[in-house]
């Protein structure tokens, strides 16, 4: 046996009742227009591969727990993700009624998958992320499901390759000692996203890795400390999974919260959170920036990226990325470092120094009464 069919055939064997959960949620709003609440980036080919970042998604679980995967999304996408996603039963597919942020979102599905299988463990893996050597990445998967059938939640930390202000940081503590997961380690604690200064020094001290979001833990420890620190919310998750018809009735009422404040952040304070380190390439794609950077130059204009049909961006002596949406020509002269969206509706124009920014633009056409913009 050679040892790639080796290293597979000790995943598939540490992988036995491990569900993928994907939350496809959020409007994606600093990649507005292109991203919208109507049709948010998860939905979007991205990075010119041919598919969507949620059907990469897919692609890169299906490898790891066939069709073990729950995909969590709203009313308005429900439609889109079963065209995008022929290989998902229809009873792994969850629609909310509206959004409740990310706990109530994998609280569902913990909670519908305990039901299933008191021992389940599931891995949060968002729908939008671009993640490279799959490899790599299905052996971390692999660890942190081993650590998470010892008690803990799991997070996969990135290990950072550069001072971001963009993310949130995991303060990494001492290694654990068990069997299977060589790399897995304690969490001090996670941390908001720092300034420019702050992150430096997390990066010089090498004790701190960035946040991605993604959480392996037993379905059922999941919600017995959501229920110890948001009682309330568990048992209105437990209820729904209980007795389904009453989603609608219930799901308006639960807190509005994020996983790592419901239940990360409180129960890394007591010692029952872990990290093992994702030493593969990742972006969240989080703004246009960051877009450009996933992006090939757009030959025969070198330092300027294309999303889109190349031949219908015109350009000289520029630099920055362009995504022509509309089928009409975009034109760029003596401009460095520049964003143009161009969608049949709406033109994004600014530089990649101010793409975090672009969300504010929203919140203005939300205030302006122009929501249907957004």
């Amino acid at each position: 046996m050679t040892q790639a069919a080796g290293d597979r055939r000790r995943i598939a064997d540490d992988m036995h009742g491990f569900w993928a959960v994907i939350p496809a949620g959020g409007a994606g709003t600093r990649l507005w227009p292109l991203s919208r609440s109507s049709s948010p980036k998860f939905l979007h080919d991205l990075t010119g591969t041919g598919c969507s970042l949620l059907q990469a998604t897919w692609n890169r679980l299906e490898p790891l727990c066939g069709d073990r995967i729950m995909v969590v999304t709203g009313v308005l996408h429900e439609a889109t993700v079963r065209a995008q996603l022929p290989g998902l039963s229809p009873a792994n597919l969850v629609a909310e009624p509206q959004p409740r942020d990310s706990m109530a979102a994998i609280g569902l599905a913990a909670a519908l998958l305990e039901r299933r299988d008191p021992d389940a463990v599931i891995g949060s893996f968002a729908a939008d992320h671009v993640i490279g050597e799959p490899e790599v990445f299905a052996e971390c998967v692999r660890e942190a499901v081993v650590v998470a059938r010892t008690g803990y939640v799991v997070t996969i930390g990135i290990e950072p390759t550069r001072p971001a202000t963009g993310f949130g940081y995991i303060h990494v503590g001492d290694a654990l000692v068990i069997a299977g997961a060589p790399n897995g380690r304690q969490v001090r604690s996670f941390v908001e996203k720092p300034d420019a200064m702050t992150a430096r020094g997390f990066l010089d001290a090498g004790e701190y890795h960035w946040n991605a979001g993604m959480f392996v833990v037993k379905a059922s420890v999941l919600l017995d400390l959501l229920a110890e620190f948001h009682p309330e919310l568990a048992a209105g998750l437990r209820d729904i999974a209980a007795q389904p018809a009453r989603l609608a009735e219930v799901w308006p009422g639960l807190t509005k919260i994020s996983i790592d404040h419901a239940v990360a952040e409180p129960a890394a304070a007591q010692g029952r959170v872990a990290v093992v380190p994702g030493r593969f390439t990742w972006d969240d794609v989080g703004d246009f920036a960051s877009l450009a950077s996933l992006l090939s130059d757009a030959a025969p204009v070198p330092g300027l990226k294309v999303l889109g049909e190349v031949d219908l961006v015109l350009a000289k002596d520029a630099t920055g990325v362009v995504i022509p949406g509309s089928g009409r020509t975009v034109a760029v002269l003596g401009l460095d470092d520049i964003v143009v969206v161009d969608t049949p509706d709406a033109v994004l124009v600014t530089t990649r120094a101010r793409a975090q920014d672009v969300k504010a633009l929203v919140d203005l056409l939300k205030a302006t009464g122009r929501a249907d913009l957004t």
